[in-house]
């Protein structure tokens, strides 16, 4: 730690420590300012007995302890209320001051009880006692330690981290590597000390001692586990092969120190508060020797806060934080010095609540995460929502159960005001419902989208593509529905438990739906004609339709609309009340007709054969083969026009793929005729001039009749033959 840093956080701690001391001078001040009590002589003592004796004065006495039922006053915060309060907490701070000069006497007393209980032993024997049941604990986890790594492979020797799987394994060995020791400690040290017979109040100073131990030991295992810490998790290359909580090397050390400073302080002054409690040390005095810890524990929040690592760029909002932070904590330890248990926790509860429920969430994915955070996630979505909700559920209930014990809350007989009481248990069966409709939908959520991602990239033949299309068109519909209803019925059943009758509400809600079910008939036709193409699977997305002027490529779903991606560019927004009839050109096949016209002349069998040829090339395509089910074929005559036969031709592909295959087979026909002298029909016009030309006319009408029939015949002739 730098200089300026150390100078800093001293004249933090310095400044708090003022106005701390100050508040208690002027409480002591106070006290000091009122006369004690004498104790009264023996004759008004006597004399008070015998007035108590008398028989009209325990008349007067029993009508003053039992008055007449009076009027109820509601119960509502008073300036009388505020100054029981504030005159508390100075009754407080004035022991706490007043305990000062007693601090000396308390711990001489507690020597004293100490030798006497404990067969004349002095203090010091205590903590050679601990230490000496901590050393068996640490012989047998070592003796563990040594049977456990001769069991198993060296973490070094282990492949590398390969999937999810390995990575499970790796935490799962890491977690028992670190527990299993300690658990061997636990049960050496405190069952071998439970094993014997010691004197009451020796048993209730050492074993504390062995609990904290223990407690803090656990701490920073799991530390060490969700840091990546521990060096046993450590390959030959010095690379951490499972981190729970995403950060480099330098800030997980920092935050495992100040993890471990913070415990040891925490459990050393639980330690001596339970040591002070057994040697029935005064609640004034307990309480101040528990404050300057507490001092200790402010420190290291101040040293954590402004020395933790930075943002890349430390801006001034940064710098507020820091100081709004710094406040926060010394306003936190006021409130405890000040005896205001209820404030302090839900302080506490406001500081680090949030920031552990988001901690809770980073680990639980980073445990089902893969080693490649680009890849769909591996496992099972419903089981790390439950375990990630679960476990939020739980420090929600635990953290309300502490703050209820902390003020001595009870649900029974809380307040006589029945009203009151329905009350709160109404919100906290709120709560409880909040809770479970959060994790049901988290879970309905998280098995949806891995659907929907599965489908996304789910391959295999036409009817596996089919079904995926299908699902990714209703699924996202479904999730919507569900959200909204167990949104809806979890506030139900939230009012429900505050008393207020639902069933009013429902039936207005009806009437209210059937008022707005006539003024927008419309929208009800779009939502349910949706519904029926969904049933009907008209469509899926990415399918290409036409449906009345309406043609384009389907991109998503609404509630009562569909987006169509035009080839063109445009998107439009039909609702399902509009669309109609629906075409739908990307189902199965695609079977695509085309014309050419010849020439009257030319030879039909020697066409069918070219085309047979092209439709052989097609299919040898590297390009377009694949997309092709039935090569190009020619279907025979269509017509006769004026100019020549128009032929037919037809080929089968796969949907999307038939504009492509044709524009190839009409480049691939029009080489093939011209390779073979074949020509295409086409008009000529032929003007008159004089009697000649007249006769030539005729004379070449005539010819092109002649040869139409010819060319019915040869026609007739080849279908005769085939």
């Amino acid at each position: 730690m730098h200089i300026a840093a150390i100078r800093d956080l001293a004249a933090k701690v310095s400044i708090l420590l003022v106005l701390s001391i100050a508040l208690l001078w002027a409480s002591f001040t106070t006290s000091q300012a009122q006369k004690a009590f004498a104790p009264p002589p023996p004759g008004k003592i006597e004399e008070l007995i015998k007035l108590l004796d008398d028989p009209e004065i325990k008349a007067w006495i029993t009508t003053k302890n039992n008055p007449p039922p009076a009027a109820e006053v509601p119960d509502t915060p008073t300036a009388t209320n505020f100054m029981v309060w504030s005159n508390a907490i100075r009754a407080h701070l004035r022991g706490i001051v007043q305990a000062i000069p007693a601090v000396p006497a308390e711990f001489s007393q507690a020597r004293s009880t100490i030798m006497t209980e404990i067969n004349g032993r002095r203090p010091g024997a205590i903590l050679v006692l601990f230490a000496a049941f901590a050393g068996l604990g640490f012989g047998a986890e070592f003796a563990f330690r040594r049977i456990l790594g001769r069991g198993r492979r060296p973490m070094a020797e282990s492949p590398e981290i390969e999937g999810s799987h390995a990575r499970h394994r790796v935490i799962g060995r890491s977690i028992f590597t670190a527990i299993a020791p300690l658990v061997v400690f636990a049960f050496v040290s405190v069952g071998v000390f439970h094993a014997l017979t010691w004197p009451p109040l020796l048993a209730m100073l050492v074993l504390p001692m062995l609990v904290a131990l223990i407690a803090w030991r656990v701490i920073m295992q799991m530390t060490a586990i969700l840091l990546g810490t521990d060096r046993s998790r450590v390959n030959d290359s010095g690379e951490v092969l499972a981190r729970l909580i995403p950060m480099d090397d330098t800030g997980a050390a920092f935050w495992y120190r100040r993890v471990a400073f913070f415990a040891g302080i925490f459990f050393t002054g639980w330690t001596v508060a339970a040591m002070m409690t057994a040697l029935n040390f005064t609640p004034n005095v307990k309480s101040l020797i528990l404050y300057i810890f507490g001092v200790g524990l402010l420190a290291v929040a101040l040293e954590t806060v402004w020395n933790r690592p930075k943002a890349p760029i430390a801006s001034r909002v940064y710098r507020v934080k820091e100081w709004l932070l710094t406040c926060y904590l010394c306003l936190l330890w006021l409130l405890w010095v000040a005896g205001t248990g209820g404030a302090l926790w839900v302080g506490i509860y406001v500081l680090i609540l949030p920031p552990i429920l988001r901690t809770t969430s980073t680990i639980v994915k980073s445990f089902f995460s893969g080693p490649d955070d680009t890849t769909v996630k591996p496992g099972n979505p419903v089981l790390e929502v439950l375990i990630e909700r679960t476990a939020r559920v739980v420090i929600i209930a635990l953290a309300a159960a502490w703050l209820a014990a902390v003020v001595r809350f009870r649900a029974i007989g809380l307040m006589e005001d029945e009203a009151a009481s329905r009350m709160i248990r109404g919100v906290l069966g709120g709560v409880v419902i909040l809770l479970a409709a959060d994790l049901i939908w988290h879970m309905v959520k998280g098995f949806i989208n891995q659907r929907i991602e599965r489908a996304r990239i789910e391959g295999g033949d036409e009817a596996a593509l089919a079904r995926s299309g299908r699902l990714m068109t209703l699924l996202p519909i479904l999730r919507n529905f569900l959200a909204v209803a167990i949104a809806a019925i979890a506030v139900m059943m939230v009012l429900s438990g505050l008393g207020v009758a639902i069933g009013p509400l429902i039936a207005g809600a009806g009437i209210f739906g059937v008022a707005i079910g006539f003024g927008s008939q419309s929208l009800v036709k779009d939502i349910i004609s949706g519904i029926f193409y969904m049933t009907d699977d008209a469509f899926r997305v990415g399918e290409y339709i036409q449906s009345g002027s309406y043609m384009g490529t389907v991109e998503s779903f609404g509630i009562r609309s569909v987006k169509l991606r035009h080839h063109r560019g445009p998107i439009f927004t039909i609702p399902f009340g509009t669309l109609g009839a629906v075409q739908n050109m990307s189902r199965d096949w695609v079977i695509d007709k085309f014309f050419i016209s010849v020439n009257f002349d030319v030879d039909l069998v020697k066409i069918k054969k070219l085309v047979k040829g092209v439709g052989a090339e097609l299919l040898e395509d590297e390009e377009l083969g694949p997309y092709i089910i039935e090569t190009v074929k020619m279907k025979g005559v269509e017509a006769f026009s004026d100019y020549g036969i128009k032929l037919s031709f037809a080929v089968m592909t796969k949907p999307g793929h038939q504009s492509a295959i044709r524009r190839r087979a009409y480049a691939m026909i029009r080489e093939a005729f011209a390779l073979n002298g074949i020509g295409f029909a086409s008009p000529t016009v032929q003007v008159a001039g004089g009697e000649d030309h007249a006769a030539g006319a005729v004379a070449a009408a005539s010819d092109t009749i002649t040869r139409k029939k010819a060319a019915e015949a040869k026609l007739k002739l080849v279908e005769g033959e085939s």
